[in-house]
């Protein structure tokens, strides 16, 4: 009886957290107003510092893990992952198509169960259109990640890297950056 009743209340339990982020992405995806989006988001446990934005189309495996930190912009359609912590800077740009993901298959358990492990994203870090991050990168302060790269270990500080798997193609001559992203469209 006790496991049967353990059953019910996770399968309860995962369709409350669906049916949330039902709710989180019909905003995400029809809501122009930024300002609201990020309201929403704060309320299910995003925490968004001052000055950034996530752009309509933003996806959530679970929101609660998710920091972003103050003057970021998060490009349309990007999916960010926080079953693990996913802490992501100040300043750091983020273009459209984006995934993140803090969670995979251990392919070799014969229960083929996840192994969670936490993303961390520094200051000032550039990633292109349709990069994918896998669980437990730490990409470091300046770093650039190219369009397209997929990113399997930590990129250091200000390296640019690119390719599947990403690999160093180059450095940022500005070690010192201190810009500011600017203003988000109002209607993205």
């Amino acid at each position: 009886m006790g496991s049967a009743l353990k059953k019910a209340f996770t399968r309860f339990a995962n369709w409350y957290w669906d049916f949330e982020l039902m709710l989180i992405h019909l905003v995400s995806d029809h809501c122009v107003l930024g300002s609201v989006r990020s309201m929403v988001f704060g309320l299910v446990g995003v925490k968004i510092g001052k000055g950034s934005t996530l752009h309509m189309g933003v996806r959530f495996f679970s929101p609660r893990g998710v920091v972003v930190g103050k003057d970021t912009k998060v490009g349309y359609g990007t999916f960010l992952d926080g079953r693990a912590p996913l802490e992501i800077g100040n300043h750091v740009d983020i273009a459209s198509e984006v995934m993140i993901y803090n969670s995979e298959h251990k392919l070799d358990d014969p229960e083929f169960g996840a192994t969670l492990e936490k993303v961390v994203i520094g200051d000032y870090v550039f990633i292109g259109p349709r990069a994918i991050i896998l669980p437990g990168a730490t990409i470091g302060n300046g770093a650039v990640i190219a369009a397209g790269a997929v990113v399997t270990r930590d990129v250091p500080a200000f390296k640019i890297v690119g390719g599947v798997p990403a690999k160093e193609i180059g450095e940022r001559a500005n070690k010192n950056p201190n810009y500011i992203l600017g203003r988000a469209r109002l209607f993205q």
